[in-house]
């Protein structure tokens, strides 16, 4: 029996030409594809930079040390998130805090926020950094966010890996109105991928600098930048810790491709989550809400079980889909509740809501090429698992 993934990439003909292009050119990396690569994305988005690097991790690790989160500093984040959003914190030797999350959109909680933020100001104790988490391609209400940064002190990062291609009051994500830096993952579940990569947008130059030097070892051979005179042409300065971040040229050349059809593929995300929506009427779920102001990119269809209305558990109902060749997954079991973080001090019960999401929730498969008769298949095996 095959399995039906819960995402997967498309790559066309034109996505290998690009790549087998760059394997018979001169450059491997380094070279002319990812800077265009990093244009294209810009443009798209309405960002003035952006910063291409090998996977969204590193760039959420340099967004931080580019705005000088460091050891005693705090950074903020939702609990439903994969883990690399609150790691990047303790990348940099800060600490780390969630806020819990809205228990319609599953994204960070706005009121929670504010509460939070009262509190710790009491407490002498804000955060530097606050990583909005973009969760399933929907984006945070981000202008009440960005209001309570101008008030607070706080700088933003949008943790929007799941969100390329998906808008906020009519504009695209990215476009970094309301924070400092924005983050994309180009994984290949995502909207688009490059195989691995990922890039941080901003409009602030001396930020986009800054990321610029910090993924390649923070090494330059801009002369303005240098403490003293090139000693020759050859010359170049290491003035920073930097890293081994960038993307190669087989990458960027795979990411520019797939941009042709970025719009396309969020069209038809959402195509299959009408169909979703429409199949599910009857079952005793909760499909996916929609803020008012946010265009998701769809990146996942998460639904929540309820609970109360079947007799099988979220656990067994899971493993039936499974057994079905349902390739269901789980978006995300609550980053406090790791092993690692529990060690940090966090302990069960400090983000109900996220914690009775995690009690409910399951993603369904979700990617541009997911034909009718597999997501009929789907929702078949659902039944199912939910009547048995």
């Amino acid at each position: 029996m095959s399995t039906i993934p819960y995402g997967r990439q498309d790559i066309s003909q034109a996505d290998i030409d690009s790549v087998v292009e760059v394997l018979r050119s001169d450059f491997l990396t380094q070279g002319p594809v990812v800077p265009r690569f990093e244009r294209a994305v810009a443009d798209y988005c309405g960002a003035k930079y952006a910063i291409a690097v090998n996977s969204a991790t590193s760039a959420l690790h340099i967004a931080c040390l580019a705005l000088d989160l460091k050891p005693g500093d705090w950074l903020w984040t939702s609990p439903i998130t994969f883990v690399a959003s609150a790691n990047c914190a303790l990348y940099c030797g800060a600490n780390i805090d969630f806020v819990d999350i809205d228990p319609h959109t599953y994204n960070l909680s706005v009121e929670s926020l504010e509460i939070k933020l009262a509190a710790a100001e009491r407490q002498g104790r804000l955060p530097k950094i606050v990583v909005p988490v973009h969760l399933c391609g929907q984006s945070c209400d981000m202008a009440p966010i960005h209001a309570l940064a101008q008030r607070y002190g706080f700088r933003v990062i949008e943790d929007a890996s799941h969100a390329v291609g998906g808008r906020y009051k009519g504009v695209p994500v990215g476009n970094c109105q309301f924070s400092d830096i924005t983050v994309f993952s180009f994984h290949p579940v995502k909207i688009i991928t490059s195989a691995e990569g990922g890039m941080a947008l901003t409009n602030d130059a001396a930020l986009a600098g800054r990321l610029e030097l910090l993924r390649s070892h923070g090494i330059t051979r801009d002369p303005a930048l240098m403490t003293h005179e090139p000693d020759g042409p050859w010359y170049y300065q290491q003035i920073d810790l930097g890293y081994n971040y960038r993307m190669t040229e087989l990458q960027g050349a795979l990411g520019v491709s797939q941009m042709e059809r970025i719009d396309n593929y969020v069209t038809r995300r959402h195509e299959i989550r009408h169909r979703y929506d429409l199949l599910l009427g009857s079952l005793p779920v909760t499909v996916p809400q929609q803020h008012a102001d946010a265009y998701s990119a769809l990146h996942l269809y998460v639904i929540r079980l309820r609970l109360d209305r079947i007799t099988r558990s979220h656990h067994d109902a899971f493993v039936a889909l499974r057994q079905r060749g349902i390739g269901v997954n789980m978006h995300y079991i609550p980053v406090h509740t790791q092993p690692y973080y529990k060690r940090l001090g966090f302990t069960f019960g400090a983000f109900p809501e996220a914690e009775a999401y995690y009690a409910e929730a399951i993603s369904l498969p979700m990617f541009p090429t997911l034909r009718e008769e597999q997501q009929d298949l789907v929702i078949d095996a659902l039944e199912k698992a939910l009547s048995e």
